[in-house]
């Protein structure tokens, strides 16, 4: 799309926003991070190989988890909120200091008001990758590589250290597969990896406890995340019908 967008036990504990037992106090969150976290790097990592770079799932569901990431992202900056399907943007509020999140907040006060979430999703997927990508290999977590024969070269992006790169894949499939307590940004990033259906590949081998425990993390998740990641999933599910029958 190129349009504008204006066109109880172990096994059952509770996420770690919700209430906890008083003889376990709930983890505080929002303290692990002094700066919006960049969810958007830590999902790209996750949707590719750790060493070679080559893509885990198809492209669209890449595109718009990462399109979703970096709503999310604008969100932690205080500039959208999601209601009723829609995008609010707020015209005052702090200038984000990362370039991709300014660049793409120019863009939203360009266009009205409320506009779709899907719309937004949409929109952003067309250059996510690419644009997340750069931001990476500005950073220095990414380098580019040309492969292929003459005739038919790519670009693929590979990262610059293995352990970095591998490191948001081991941390939420170990906490999850533990049932372990997560922040909200690991809770987030299970919502991305849940409705982009990459959970089937990070969860390979592990028991349905694991998995159900993802599904009680990103339902037990507080407005507006569950909002946004039910329009991530529609899109994506839409997506994989149209790839199947194309």
């Amino acid at each position: 799309m190129t349009t504008s967008p204006a066109d109880g036990d172990e096994h059952t504990r509770p996420a770690h926003h919700a209430p906890a037992p008083a003889h376990r106090p709930a983890r505080a969150v929002a303290t692990a991070h002094r700066q919006p976290p960049l969810i958007a790097n830590d999902f790209y990592f996750l949707a590719h190989h750790d060493q070679t770079g080559q893509p885990r799932l198809f492209h669209a569901a890449i595109s718009l988890g990462l399109a979703a990431g970096l709503l999310m992202e604008l969100h932690y900056a205080g500039r959208i909120s999601f209601s009723h399907g829609a995008v609010h943007v707020w015209r005052d509020g702090p200038t984000p200091a990362d370039w991709l999140q300014h660049k793409i907040l120019d863009r939203m006060l360009t266009e009205p008001q409320n506009t779709p979430v899907r719309q937004w999703l949409s929109y952003l997927a067309t250059t996510a990758e690419e644009q997340v990508a750069q931001r990476m290999t500005q950073a220095g977590l990414l380098r580019e590589q040309t492969t292929g024969p003459r005739w038919r070269r790519r670009t693929v992006y590979v990262p610059t250290d293995i352990n970095t790169a591998a490191w948001p894949w081991a941390r939420l499939s170990q906490q999850l597969r533990n049932r372990s307590d997560l922040f909200e940004h690991d809770v987030l990033l299970a919502g991305l990896v849940l409705r982009t259906q990459l959970d089937m590949a990070l969860l390979d081998g592990a028991s349905w406890l694991a998995r159900d425990y993802l599904a009680r993390l990103v339902r037990q998740l507080w407005p507006p995340w569950p909002e946004l990641l039910g329009e991530l999933g529609a899109a994506v599910g839409a997506a994989v019908l149209s790839h199947r029958t194309s």
